[in-house]
């Protein structure tokens, strides 16, 4: 029986509303370790910032035990190795992997590249002492969730681990969410049954991730079912963000573009619940730590008025509450 789960913050999420600074890296530091709410930090920080990280984990004492980048395959294979390197002089123990959908050339990824472009990563990352995960995330190759599972055993079946990131965020905010759903095709699984989003169903696409017994990391970003829109951002062709973050907790009157309502993070809150019952009762569990990440980016909370910070701290509380109430009852 699992007795430990680590709860950490991804740094770019250590600053309050959008429109306020970026708080420097030692403040940033300080900020986590005076919360009280936190293990460690998550971050791949770039090269003109690797000393002041290195400083900062070492003046407040809090380890950078995860981080992570996203790839283009054909351009970015040098750049992986290069922050697997980074990740073990951090002494991260995990490098979260995103593999973008398409290649350097315009093509999709197939399977077969993405289990080779991971087999390279662990081959490197044993270097190292890190372990690199795949990550569920949207642009991505694992957008199209059915790929998952099919390229998991694709993993296994060369006698390899599959070390996989969940960001559930992203499976819940394609919920009762039409448009979301005609990406990669999916409204039509979806609609047969074959395809469960839904976490409070037999089947669903998360747990059969947990019971898989893949999943190493996690990111912890709250959203709901057909999440609002996030209006407050354009991009260059007046395109609203995707909306794939939510408040944790009450953001405050005026401090979110829609009317709030918690009720509706019930079914992100049960796949954390799925996540945490798996670990406590499973000693094969890979899970070792989940990272908040409240951020300030166009498709999350770019344009926000509440803190990220803060959302962030009620997010991790909240684990921890039910990490320990989880972990007490078996």
């Amino acid at each position: 029986m699992a007795t430990e789960l680590r709860i950490g913050i991804q740094t770019n999420g250590i600053k309050h509303g959008h429109a306020d600074p970026m708080p420097d890296i030692d403040t940033r530091f300080r900020m986590v370790k005076e919360s009280g709410a936190f293990d460690y930090v998550d971050k791949t920080p770039a090269s003109d910032e690797v000393e002041a990280f290195l400083a900062a984990r070492e003046k407040y004492d809090l380890p950078i035990r995860t981080g992570g980048w996203f790839y283009t395959l054909g351009r970015d294979e040098d750049l992986l190795f290069e922050n697997l390197a980074l990740s073990g002089r951090l002494g991260s123990i995990v490098h979260n992997v995103q593999v973008m959908s398409f290649k350097e050339d315009g093509a999709l990824v197939s399977n077969a590249e993405v289990v080779d472009f991971y087999e390279r990563a662990l081959v490197e990352g044993d270097r190292h002492g890190v372990h690199p995960c795949l990550e569920v995330h949207v642009n991505m190759w694992s957008e199209d969730f059915r790929r998952v599972e099919v390229v998991g055993r694709m993993i296994e079946e060369r006698g390899l681990p599959f070390r996989m990131t969940l960001d559930h965020s992203h499976v819940i905010f394609k919920i009762d969410n039409p448009e979301e759903q005609e990406v990669f095709d999916i409204k039509r699984d979806i609609e047969s049954g074959k395809l469960v989003l839904d976490p409070f169903q037999s089947g669903s696409i998360c747990q059969t991730w947990i019971d898989a017994g893949w999943v190493r990391h996690c990111h912890a970003r709250a959203a709901v079912p057909n999440n609002p829109k996030n209006s407050l951002a354009r991009d260059e062709n007046g395109k609203v963000g995707r909306g794939i973050q939510y408040p944790f907790s009450n953001p405050g009157e005026g401090n979110y573009h829609e009317p709030w309502d918690g009720s509706r993070l019930e079914p992100w809150k049960e796949v954390i619940r799925q996540l945490m019952r798996h670990h406590a009762t499973d000693d094969t569990d890979m899970l070792g730590q989940i990272s908040t990440e409240f951020i300030p980016n166009f498709d999350y909370g770019e344009g926000c008025r509440y803190s990220l910070f803060e959302q962030s701290m009620a997010c991790a509380i909240w684990m921890r509450d039910t990490w320990n109430e989880v972990s007490g009852t078996v």
